[in-house]
């Protein structure tokens, strides 16, 4: 993973989308690793007798993803200061494909801090299902 600078980073760039397959195995096993254990996330029956299409991701799973996209982008020396607009629009169930993507909207430096405000959304096939978003990070100064 290469660093990021502040000045490596222009308007309108966008950033390299991040795919993620929603497997059974995938939904299950974000369900046990952040203990969502709603059986909404893992079992399918039980999720289309709540009125879901089928299993689905959770929050915390698809938030992870957005980090995920913003981390490549910036670094390990970047900081994610802040997540806004992060809503839910549709379900991402099992057998889709679920893809992070992101666009540098503005950046500026305040009280000697060098941030990004980057727009984000997830999507599948049947268009977006998370956002659109806004995600401010810092990237380390020259």
């Amino acid at each position: 993973m290469t660093q990021r600078r502040f000045d490596d980073v222009t308007a309108g760039e966008p950033l390299a989308p991040v795919h993620y397959p929603l497997s059974v195995l995938r939904l299950v096993m974000a369900a046990g690793a952040n203990r969502d254990f709603n059986s909404i996330h893992h079992n399918a029956e039980f999720a289309r007798a709540s009125g879901a299409p089928d299993m689905y991701a959770n929050t915390f799973f698809l938030q992870g993803m957005w980090e995920r996209c913003a981390r490549d982008y910036i670094g390990p020396g970047g900081t994610i200061r802040s997540i806004a607009g992060f809503a839910m629009k549709a379900f991402n169930t099992a057998g889709q494909t679920v893809t992070v993507e992101g666009l540098v909207e503005r950046k500026w430096i305040e009280a000697g801090a060098g941030l990004v405000e980057l727009s984000m959304q997830s999507r599948t096939e049947r268009g977006v299902t998370v956002g659109p978003g806004r995600v401010v990070v810092e990237l380390p100064l020259p």
